[in-house]
């Protein structure tokens, strides 16, 4: 009997996925384990196997087009069946599920044919009566809810492939490129340079050349609540973005933002080759790097590329005497960071622990230890490696707040607060308490590095259990920290103090460092959060017990 294949379910937060490949074709024979199909999900690329023996005897999606989850994708049975059944039964299953069809509506209403009798118009343009895709903003962070449109790489009536950059997207978390995933002319932009589309809207269409796409356009903006109306006036009075952008086409690698142009596949195959794009001259348009200029790349033809210095503020400057402002418009992070941080602060019922650790023992042990480690600790790195561990035996503390139950995390996620340009963002070292001093260390570097050039993935900066906000390093004595959504607890740590102690008979000197835990009332009491720290301060204050 022939079975139907759905889209699965590949993240928690799915909601449908792009078929990036199929590699096998209708006809061809399928085994269990067979891969079926790459599927472009919310998080990554990922690869669909097959659970089924037999033929593929139907693929409902092409590559390229998008379908949400638990849609029929293809069918596998005995070669030769009718799987028309099979699929009927999978559509009636769907359809069920939907609200009915304006004129249905109509038709099986007697009392209110009239009333409802405007919203058989309703039934417009479909893509694939068109035979266009519709591009809409994609989901690219667990918390984006909205993506701005930093640069478009293509106008209208552009021809674009299936790899190449459309746009480039800021989100709350970094500036991400968004691929199209099909072959045509770009038809339709829904979303100018500069502004913001919330996730799932339509901001291009992609089909063949000459296609008119306006009866499309209006049911689509209608479907989606969308304003399309202040669009030209956007574009009018968005001139110096525009203008700004066009410079940085001419950079061989770079989009003017830092960050390096490759398509997908080339940025795959160095990070295979361990070649640094940065040292690659591209030869696709506005100097892209593709896929020949990695395969002819040699180390000895290689040139250091000189990037401008990025997000270089202008000295303030004015006038004796003469008054003014600056209004600087709120990149997507920053309105993401006033967004969550207000509802941590105001939603969950912070406390706070201030409690001083003697670091003389680690600073002595740091120093040895650097002596031997292939990558240089810090005291963060100690840090990190002490709250993971006390965690470990303070499960309370690593909790979540799910508002009809506390969630105590059986893993581990310690989230470091990283300062950029925009704002803030939390790399994370998954699973601290099971790795060394020097794997935190190593991964720290390496994270921190990634979110300043704002090029951590999803991955990379999601998932946390408990934070870190560090400000030590900024002379910074004290201060209190907002708890970091979902954990229910984050810690500040202040910079290390001579201070004058009494010791023994008389007086010394200790290096002090202050540290305060916030913390979730509702999911954490404060007898838990000081028992946490007297672990915490064990660990710090006797080092030798984290290298066991």
């Amino acid at each position: 009997m022939a079975e139907v294949i759905k889209m699965p379910r590949m993240s928690d937060t799915m909601t449908e996925g792009v078929i990036v490949e199929w590699h096998k074709k209708v006809g061809e024979k399928v085994k269990p384990g067979d891969l079926l199909a790459e599927v472009e999900t919310d998080k990554a690329t990922m690869e669909l196997e097959s659970y089924n023996e037999g033929t593929l005897l139907y693929i409902g999606v092409e590559k390229g087009k998008s379908v949400k989850v638990e849609e029929v994708i293809a069918v596998i049975g005995r070669e030769g069946e009718d799987y028309k059944a099979a699929l009927g039964d999978a559509s009636t299953g769907a359809s069920e599920k939907e609200e009915p069809k304006p004129d249905e509506k109509d038709a099986a209403s007697n009392g209110a044919p009239k009333a409802e009798a405007p919203k058989k118009e309703a039934p417009a343009v479909t893509p694939e009566q068109l035979g266009v895709t519709v591009i809409r903003m994609p989901l690219l962070s667990d918390t984006m809810t909205e993506g701005k449109i930093v640069k478009w790489n293509k106008k209208v009536g552009d021809k674009v492939k299936s790899d190449d950059n459309l746009a480039d997207v800021e989100t709350d978390k970094a500036t991400m490129e968004v691929v199209g995933y099909t072959d045509g002319t770009l038809l339709y932009i829904g979303t100018p340079e500069g502004e913001a589309a919330k996730v799932n809207d339509v901001i291009a269409i992609i089909g063949k050349e000459g296609t008119d796409v306006s009866a499309l356009v209006d049911s689509l903006n209608s479907a989606q609540d969308a304003q399309p109306a202040p669009e030209p006036s956007v574009k009018e009075e968005k001139p110096a973005s525009a203008a700004a952008a066009q410079p940085a086409e001419e950079a061989p690698a770079s989009d003017g933002n830092g960050r390096i142009k490759a398509s997908p596949l080339a940025k795959k195959i160095a990070k295979d080759k361990g070649v640094d794009l940065k040292l690659v001259q591209g030869s696709g348009d506005g100097g892209r790097i593709i896929k020949k200029d990695i395969d002819n790349y040699t180390p000895a033809a290689a040139k250091a590329a000189t990037a401008p210095a990025a997000g270089a503020v202008a000295a303030f400057t004015a006038a004796p005497g003469t008054e003014g402002y600056t209004d600087v418009s709120l990149s997507q992070m920053r309105k993401v960071i006033a967004r969550r941080l207000s509802e941590s602060k105001f939603g969950a019922p912070h406390f706070y622990l201030t409690m001083e650790i003697v670091m003389d023992n680690a600073m002595a042990a740091r120093i040895r230890m650097n002596e031997v480690s292939p990558v240089k600790i810090s005291f963060n790195d100690m840090v990190v490696k002490a709250a993971a561990m006390a965690l470990r035996q303070h499960p309370a503390v690593n909790s979540s707040w799910m508002n009809e139950s506390i969630r105590q995390w059986h893993h581990i996620h310690v989230g470091i607060a990283v300062a950029i340009e925009d704002g803030l963002i939390v790399p994370v070292i998954r699973f601290a308490d099971q790795k060394s001093l020097s794997q935190i260390a190593a991964e720290s570097k390496e994270l921190s590095g990634k979110a300043r050039n704002k090029k951590l993935q999803p991955n990379e900066f999601s998932g946390n259990t408990f934070t870190i906000s560090n400000l030590g390093m900024m002379d910074i004595d004290e201060f209190t920290a907002i708890i970091n959504p979902p954990d229910s607890a984050i810690m500040a740590v202040g910079r290390i103090k001579e201070t004058v102690v009494k010791k023994g008979d008389g007086f010394g000197v200790s290096n002090i460092m202050k540290i305060t835990l916030s913390c979730d009332h509702r999911s954490v009491d404060g007898a838990m959060g000081a028992a946490f720290l007297q672990t915490f301060k064990k660990y710090l204050e006797n080092p030798v017990t984290m290298l066991v």
